[in-house]
C-alpha cells in the first residue's frame, strides 16, 4: 500500500503529471513535481542535474518560475492528502508507450496478497515485454489474480505478461535488489487455466504457433492469447504465420474468440467468411438492448483498441469502430474530415437509422465525431453523446486495450 504524505505546505505548489507533463486526473497516479517560492534555483556546481530536476512551471504566471521533478509518483486521496506510491526512476518504451515501471509496481503493491513488487521490461524490439516480480504466498491462482487486478487499474500496454512470485527479492551484498538474479518466468507466471492438451490438427498447429509468437513452452486449450501476454502487434503475427499455413485468421476472429479451443471452433467454421479486420464499421460487441456507442479511431486509422473499452461496459451495450477507408489497399482514403464524418454517418445509419445517437472519438477522432454531430443535428437527428477522449494517439492499436 502506498504512504500518505498529507496535503501541501504553504507557498508551495504540488503538481502531479503525466509523462508529457500535463495533470492526471484526480486519483490517477502522476509524477510529484514542487513549485512556488520555496523551490531552489537548482544544485550547486551541477548544471546538467539542475536542468534535468529545475524545469520551468508552465502552470505558473511567472515567465522564469520554476518547478522541481521529484522522480516520485503519487496519487490524491479522496480527502485531499496525498499518498506516495513509489519511485519514478526506471521508464522503458514498449511498442511505442513510455512506460513508468514504478507506477505498475504501485499498483501491484495495491494487492493485498503483494508484500513486495518489482517490474521489468525484458527482451528486445517487438519482442520485449513486462514481467512483474512479487513477495507473495504461494497461490496457483496468483497470476490470474494480479493480471486482473492490474489490468483493472492500468492500459493495457502496462500489463505484464508474466508475474512471478518469490519468497524474498534476491539482494546485493550492500542490501538492494538484484535484478539480474531475478529469475525467468516459468508457467506457473503466466495466467493459464488448468491444463488441457489442444484437440485436432487445427488446435495443436495454432498451439505450436501461440508457444513460438508468446515464448511459453506448453498451451493448454483453455488459455486465453491476451491473458498469455498477446496484444495487437503479436495478433498480427499470428495473423501472418497462420496465413503461411494456409489458414485466414481475421483479427477480429482473434479478439472475439481469445482462447485456442474457441479460436480453432471459429476458424474452422469459417472457411469463407470476408476478413473485416479493416472494415468501416467494425463490430466490437453487435448484441444488447441499449443504443449502440460509436467509437471513431485515431490518427492511425484503427478502432480494434476498443475492445478494451467494450470490456469495461455492461453486457449488453452495443459498441461499434469506425476505422478509416483505405486500410486495406482497396477503398480510397477520405481527403478531408468532413468527407470523412460523412461516410461514417451513412454507416451508422445502417446499423441505426434514427437518433438518440453516442458517440465517441479518440484523439484525432474527436475532431471527427464533432463533425457526425454537427452532421446528424442537421439532419434532424438528436446525439446523446458527444465523447472526447483527448489522449497522445499510440503508434500502433494495441488490441485489448484498458
Amino acid at each position: 500500500m502506498g504512504s500518505p504524505i498529507g496535503v501541501r505546505i504553504p507557498d508551495l505548489k504540488i503538481y502531479l503529471l503525466d509523462a508529457y507533463k500535463q495533470p492526471v486526473p484526480l486519483g490517477a497516479t502522476g509524477e510529484l513535481y514542487i513549485g512556488g517560492a520555496g523551490v531552489a534555483r537548482g544544485y550547486l556546481n551541477r548544471p546538467e542535474l539542475t536542468a534535468e530536476r529545475f524545469v520551468r512551471d508552465p502552470f505558473a504566471s511567472e515567465r522564469d518560475a520554476r518547478m522541481y521533478k521529484t522522480g516520485d509518483l503519487a496519487r490524491y486521496l479522496p480527502d485531499g492528502n496525498l499518498e506516495f506510491l513509489g519511485r519514478n526512476d526506471h521508464q522503458v518504451k514498449i511498442r511505442g508507450f513510455r512506460i513508468e515501471l514504478g507506477e505498475i509496481e504501485a499498483c501491484l503493491a495495491r494487492h493485498a496478497q503483494v508484500r513486495e513488487a518489482v517490474a521489468l521490461a525484458v527482451g528486445e524490439g517487438q519482442d520485449k515485454r513486462l514481467v512483474a516480480y512479487v513477495v507473495a504466498e504461494p497461490d496457483e491462482a496468483l497470476a490470474g489474480t494480479l493480471r486482473t487486478h492490474v489490468a483493472a487499474a492500468l492500459p493495457e500496454y502496462m500489463v505484464p505478461s508474466a508475474f512471478v512470485r518469490l519468497d524474498a527479492f534476491p539482494l546485493t551484498p550492500n542490501g538492494k535488489l538484484d535484478r539480474r538474479a531475478l529469475p525467468v518466468p516459468d508457467a506457473q507466471a503466466f495466467a493459464q487455466q488448468a491444463y488441457e492438451a489442444p484437440q485436432g490438427e487445427l488446435e495443436s498447429m495454432l498451439a505450436a504457433v501461440w508457444s513460438e509468437l508468446l515464448g511459453i513452452e506448453q498451451v493448454g486449450r483453455h488459455d486465453n492469447f491476451f491473458a498469455l501476454g498477446g496484444h495487437s502487434l503479436l495478433a498480427v503475427r499470428l495473423m501472418d504465420r497462420v496465413a503461411a499455413l494456409g489458414i485466414a485468421l481475421p483479427l477480429t476472429t482473434l479478439f472475439a474468440a481469445p482462447t485456442l479451443a474457441d479460436l480453432a471452433q471459429r476458424v474452422s467454421a469459417q472457411d469463407s467468411v470476408q476478413d473485416d479486420s479493416f472494415a468501416v464499421l467494425l463490430p466490437i460487441q453487435s448484441h444488447g438492448a441499449r443504443p449502440a456507442l460509436f467509437c471513431v479511431h485515431p490518427v492511425t486509422g484503427l478502432s480494434w483498441h476498443y475492445r478494451g473499452l467494450a470490456n469495461h461496459l455492461e453486457a449488453d451495450q452495443p459498441v461499434y469502430g469506425l476505422q478509416a477507408r483505405g486500410l486495406d489497399d482497396v477503398t480510397s482514403p477520405a481527403l478531408t474530415i468532413e468527407a470523412m464524418a460523412m461516410d461514417y454517418v451513412q454507416q451508422i445509419r445502417c446499423i441505426q437509422p434514427e437518433g438518440p445517437y453516442y458517440l465517441l472519438g479518440w484523439s484525432f477522432g474527436g475532431k471527427v465525431v464533432h463533425s457526425m454531430a454537427t452532421q446528424l443535428e442537421q439532419q434532424g437527428e438528436r446525439v446523446a453523446l458527444l465523447a472526447v477522449l483527448e489522449d497522445w494517439p499510440a503508434v500502433c492499436a494495441a488490441g485489448p486495450a484498458k
